[in-house]
């Protein structure tokens, strides 16, 4: 029978808190999740959630990845807890630390997080920051798995924002040997010390691109990725983001100039006719809502390596 590898890291705050091989054995996990060949009972276990921003996907999914396990949940919601009256991080996190199993946080910096990690004696984990998006990235590659088998040769191009997403597609993209490239227009490059790590792990520099051409980077993708323009908290930027990003759509004549095995893929929520049009998001080469729905197995296999 399959068995959950410990982790090496108690948390996982970045997507650099995995080695390849654990990365590797959580998709492995989730597969067996995925097709009811496991069955891992953490009866008992209890999983609070700290969501400052709002969510749908991250929030249900990592709901039912616990529940489906044998655990429980707990919303921990800041309009309804003192978290959200300013109690000290250092404060909630060792008194969560005596309740709960494990904490699912999602915020907005990236050193809060670092911060309730330092403080919990019980793992932490990273449900979005506006510097990364690790559990995002889990099940954007293992859809790409499912599609191409191994990583072997496969192209991920993100044409977008160089956000918290481009981030954990990049340095999971370095752990698995994936060529990225990313497209965005000029002045929204991804973060530069995430480059500079990613590229401290690439074997071949060529792998990871940065360019602001979106033509220029589908040509010979296997896989075409985006996201929203205006993330979470960014509502007053939007009107000059349209205008910066245009130019930058996944439609018919990008998709066209891609492989012709290419797959579709975007985190979620869509503005469908902005970062991409509804004829792509409906067409047989999207695998958005496998994407999505992969966002709870791979779940189940973390928290089945952080809690076994």
């Amino acid at each position: 029978m399959l068995n959950p590898i410990k982790l090496a890291n108690k948390n996982f705050l970045s997507s650099l808190d995995l080695s390849t091989d654990e990365v590797l054995n959580i998709f492995e996990i989730a597969n067996n999740f995925k097709n009811k060949k496991i069955n891992i009972n953490l009866q008992n276990k209890v999983l609070g959630l700290i969501f400052d921003k709002s969510s749908t996907r991250t929030r249900v999914s990592f709901q039912v990845a616990m529940t489906r396990l044998g655990g429980t949940t707990i919303d921990l919601n800041p309009t309804t807890s003192q978290i959200g009256r300013g109690e000290p991080i250092k404060d909630t996190a060792r008194v969560l630390s005596r309740y709960c199993d494990v904490i699912a946080i999602r915020t907005f910096d990236h050193s809060d997080i670092e911060e309730y990690a330092k403080w919990s004696t019980k793992p932490v984990i990273n449900a979005l920051t506006d510097l990364e998006h690790p559990c995002q990235a889990l099940a954007d590659f293992l859809t790409i798995h499912e599609e191409f088998l191994d990583f072997k040769d496969v192209v991920l191009t993100f044409i977008g924002d160089g956000n918290n997403v481009a981030n954990s597609l990049i340095l999971c993209g370095a752990l698995l040997g994936v060529e990225i490239r990313i497209a965005c227009p000029k002045g929204y490059e991804p973060n530069s010390l995430v480059l500079k790590k990613a590229y401290e792990i690439y074997e071949n520099k060529d792998l990871l691109k940065i360019t602001n051409d979106p033509f220029t980077a589908v040509r010979g993708a296997n896989v075409l990725y985006t996201d929203v323009w205006s993330s979470m908290g960014e509502e007053s930027q939007k009107k000059e983001k349209d205008k910066d990003f245009l130019g930058f759509t996944i439609d018919h004549n990008l998709v066209r100039n891609a492989e012709k095995d290419a797959i579709i893929l975007h985190c979620l929520p869509a503005y469908r006719s902005k970062e991409i049009t509804d004829e792509v998001i409906e067409s047989k080469r999207s695998r958005i809502f496998e994407q999505a729905e992969n966002r709870m197995h791979v779940q189940q296999g973390l928290l089945s390596c952080l809690l076994s």
